[in-house]
This record gives C-alpha cells, structure tokens and sequence, in this order.
C-alpha cells in the first residue's frame, strides 16, 4: 500500500494594521491594499499556496478586515464539492484567558495559537504559516521537501541580504548544513553565510512547521505570561535553546517555473516610499518581478471591465500611455501617462500630465492637471489645473502625506472642495 501522502495546512497572517503605509490603510489593513493595477497585497501570498498546490488555507484577518473580507470572500473561492480545497477567513477568536479575559490576537505566534482547532480539524501533517502584506513568488512545495529531506521540525525561509543590509533584519546564524544555531535581533555586524562573506540570512518571517512540535512550542508559549507571544522574538529562540532542529531555507533556490535565474525578489512594501518603488519595479521593461509567466498565474478579482481606452490624436492633443500599466476600465482622452500604473476606471483628462504615479480605482484627473511621485488612493476627484507632486508645501497644507523622499499620499475620497 502507498504510504499517504503528507497533508499541508496554510496559514496566512493578514492581521497587520499597517500604520506606516497610512493613509492608504486609514480604512483598510495592510494585505488589502491595492497593488499593481489590479491586484491586492494579499493574492501574491494565495497565488503562492495555490500554485504550490496548498488548496486548504485559512487568511488570519483582526484590524480593518472589512476590505479584506470582501475581497476574499468575492474573488476567492473553490467550488463546493471538494471540501479539502478552501479558503476560510478566520477572524480573531477572543478566546477568553483566565488571567486576561477576551483578547484579540496577541502576536503572531498567538494568532496560529488561537486557531490550532482548524489546523486539528484538517488532520494536517504541515503547517505553512505565511506573511500576507509581502510582495514576492515562491514555489512551497519545495521548501516542503527541504523540510521533509532535514527532518526538520521548523523551517525559516530566508532571504540573502548583503551584510552591511542585515542590521535592519533578524538575521539568522546557520552551520555548513544550514541548520540554525542562533539569531541575531538587527545586529550592528551580521555574520556572514558560510563560504559567503558577503551576504547574511535575513529571515523572511515564513515558516514550515511539524505540526506535533508546534502545538508543543504555542501551547508552552501561550503559558508563559512574560512572553510577547511572536514567532521571531519568542517561540524561534525558545525551540532553538531546548534543541528543536530549526533549518534554513535559501529563497534565493526556489525554483519558479517559468522564470529563469535565482529567485530574489522579495518586497517588504510597509512604508509609503517602499510601497511607491516596488510599484516603479514593475514598470521597468524587463522589470525584475514579472506578473506575465503564464507558467505562475496571478489570480486576483475578476471584476468585468470594458477595455482600457486612448482616445484624441491631434496636435497637442494625444491620449498616451508609456511604460506604464493600464486596468480595464481606464480613458486616457487627449493625457499623457508614464511610468505609473492606473487601476481601474480611471479617468485622465486632456491635457493632463501623470508621471512616476500609482492611482487607484475611479481617480479622476481633471484637464491640465500635473501628478508627479503620487499614490493617490481611490474615489479622488482632482480638479482641473491642479498640481500634486510638484510643490511639497502646497501639498502639505492640502493635508497630504509628503515622505522624505518626496512621495506624495493623497487619501480615499479626499474631496478638494
């Protein structure tokens, strides 16, 4: 008889609230924002497991889910004859802790602890407890093997950082055989991999966990009162120091079909100005994250829009679109766009320039209008002639989110009236 084959659990922590990309999480978490025309932060991470052939995972939602519920529960579902293939939301449980009373999600590791019912429910063998506000490709199924090949009872993916880089990381310290013997919280000199002096392991906050040993380590963790409850700062060290074999996974080695060379792109997008470069990434032309392998779909909403339209060829007067990515539903009627990525149904207006911007759903730019170095969020009506992006005091007394790097913020439904 064929032995049967080991069943791996996803989890995907979409919990976060994302304060550092405000104003575009002022109404919705982190996961839930908008990316790359069409696309929401979240579906890199489903796309992840769905191609890696996870089809039963659970999306860990607590602050501002809202947006994010509707997402997934419209744009997200299996059919309902094949009761292993499912996507479940599974808000926080408000366990009741007999010290505390109810509690939303404590931390990360709290988050799986308060949900081990699903993962004992499933009769899961593995469990892949993913990030869900990362922006990155990653076939799992091999990290699986590697963890399977190691015997592992805890597998951290981990990203190859230069090593003057690794000191804004938890950086992880491995043997010759990539098992881990310590971590270092953002040290100031990051040891090197072996043989590799110029390139530290980063963790990437994703892990392939045994099950048997991670209900050992969440239910001693959540007894612990002095812990924070977190897989990086607390339940990590705790298998490390009592002997559990932890190993490191090279993301470098995954293989993507379809994609030739090492696997290194990997974008934290949690700030306004990272969030605005990894939005630039894409209009490169041959940028270095390509959302056209066919060979790694990237399934998001499916929302019916007519075709984007350019519209006017006359002197001065020419509705363009250069290097820049166009959803369905955009008019671009006597403007010029480029190196910006507009989402659906939006509007550019004659005369109007958009450069180096991100605008999302239904943003109206009025005629004549310049936006430069802009993410301006959804349902924003932008008068003619006005200027955003090229005056920082004008857009700060607008009320507006100027970084330091000069990238502009304008929020959801901001009325210029």
């Amino acid at each position: 008889m064929a032995a049967r084959k080991l069943k791996t659990i996803g989890m995907v922590l979409a919990g976060g609230k994302g304060s550092r990309l405000h104003p575009l999480t002022w109404k919705r978490t982190k996961p839930a924002v908008p990316f790359g025309s069409k696309y929401r932060i979240i579906d890199f991470a489903l796309n992840n497991m769905i191609n890696s052939e996870i089809f039963g995972m659970y999306v860990l939602t607590q602050f501002k889910a809202q947006s994010l519920t509707e997402h997934i529960q419209r744009n997200w579902r299996f059919g309902s004859f094949l009761s292993e293939y499912f996507i479940t939301l599974a808000p926080a449980q408000m366990y009741l802790y007999e010290e505390l009373g109810a509690e939303w999600y404590r931390g990360t590791a709290d988050a799986i602890y308060q949900n081990l019912h699903l993962i004992d429910n499933n009769d899961a063998d593995l469990v892949a407890i993913f990030s869900g506000d990362h922006i990155y490709k990653m076939d799992i199924s091999h990290m699986i093997e590697y963890h399977l090949e190691h015997e592992a009872d805890v597998t951290i993916a981990a990203y190859p950082t230069p090593v003057e880089d690794g000191r804004r990381f938890g950086v992880l310290q491995i043997d010759d055989d990539w098992r881990i013997e310590e971590f270092q919280e953002k040290p100031a000199s990051p040891n090197p991999i072996p043989g590799r002096s110029s390139h530290c392991l980063a963790s990437m906050g994703n892990y392939i966990f045994s099950v048997e040993k991670l209900v050992e380590l969440l239910n001693r963790d959540a007894a612990d009162p002095g812990s924070e409850h977190d897989f990086g700062k607390n339940v990590l060290p705790m298998a490390l120091e009592e002997g559990y074999r932890l190993f490191a996974y090279d993301f470098a080695r995954n293989p993507i079909p379809g994609q030739d060379g090492p696997n290194t792109y990997w974008r934290d997008v949690g700030t306004l100005d990272s969030y605005w470069e990894a939005s630039m990434d894409l209009v490169d032309v041959e940028p270095e994250f390509d959302l056209y392998n066919d060979q790694w779909p990237l399934r998001t909403s499916a929302e019916f829009s007519p075709p984007a339209k350019f519209v006017h060829e006359e002197a001065g007067r020419v509705g363009r679109a250069l290097n820049s990515l166009i959803a369905g539903g955009v008019i671009l009627s006597g403007s010029t766009v480029r190196r910006s990525l507009l989402a659906r149904r939006v509007r550019v207006h004659s005369h109007a320039v958009v450069e180096n911007s991100v605008l999302f759903d239904a943003v109206d730019v009025g005629p004549g209008c310049v936006i430069r170095n802009a993410i301006i969020d959804k349902n924003v009506e932008i008068p003619a002639d006005t200027q955003i992006g090229v005056d920082p005091d004008e857009d700060r007394a607008r009320g507006f989110t100027v970084t330091e790097n000069g990238t502009v913020a304008v929020p959801k439904s901001y009325s210029f009236h």
